[in-house]
């Protein structure tokens, strides 16, 4: 059966968190493999992955790579128990493509769904945080999980600077929107 990306409009808030909560993943962050090499893999910064220089198309395999992905002081790598594979990452290794929001002010929650189908609950674990493209321009990002981060799409920062715009500043004038009880400001990094 094909694998069908879910759309946030059209789910509730129960729904969404659902969906959020029983995403599995393999516990990269506790294998330390000796073993490692060249993936010969990159993801641009338009959120396409490619391997020996051949864009890589299929979405399952992309869904399957991402869950393998583990960022350090080394760099980004595709980690299994045995081996790790280190991967160029240009900008961020996800974008965020989507994005739902109920509630408002201090109440308000923020869910976004990225380019491998994460969905993401906006607040403390997941925070927004300011950066600067590789063009220079100031961009949102949203933390995904352990260090990733999704770069937002064009749509989904008109959308979080439209829901920041109806708030008041806060006691700092900055410019910003609640949710999952925090406040994140979008003044540029």
């Amino acid at each position: 059966m094909p694998y069908l990306a879910p759309e946030l409009q059209n789910l509730s808030l129960s729904d969404i968190a659902e969906l959020a909560q029983h995403r599995k993943l393999p516990p990269v962050e506790q294998w330390n493999p000796e073993q490692s090499s060249n993936s010969k893999m990159q993801i641009l910064s338009d959120g396409k992955w490619f391997h020996d220089g051949g864009e890589i198309k299929r979405a399952s395999m992309i869904r399957a790579f991402s869950s393998l992905l583990r960022k350090d002081k080394d760099g980004y790598w595709l980690i299994t128990p045995y081996e790790k594979q280190s991967i160029i990452v240009d900008d961020a290794p996800f974008i965020a493509v989507e994005l739902k929001c109920e509630g408002s002010g201090k109440d308000r929650n923020i869910f976004v769904r990225n380019n491998v189908d994460d969905i993401i609950v906006i607040g403390p674990q997941n925070s927004i945080i300011m950066g600067s493209s590789p063009k220079g321009d100031s961009i949102p990002y949203i933390e995904v999980r352990n260090g990733l981060m999704a770069k937002c799409s064009r749509s989904v920062t008109y959308d979080l600077y439209e829901i920041a715009l109806k708030e008041k500043p806060n006691d700092a004038g900055e410019i910003g929107l609640w949710s999952g009880g925090h406040f994140f400001g979008l003044n540029s990094a």
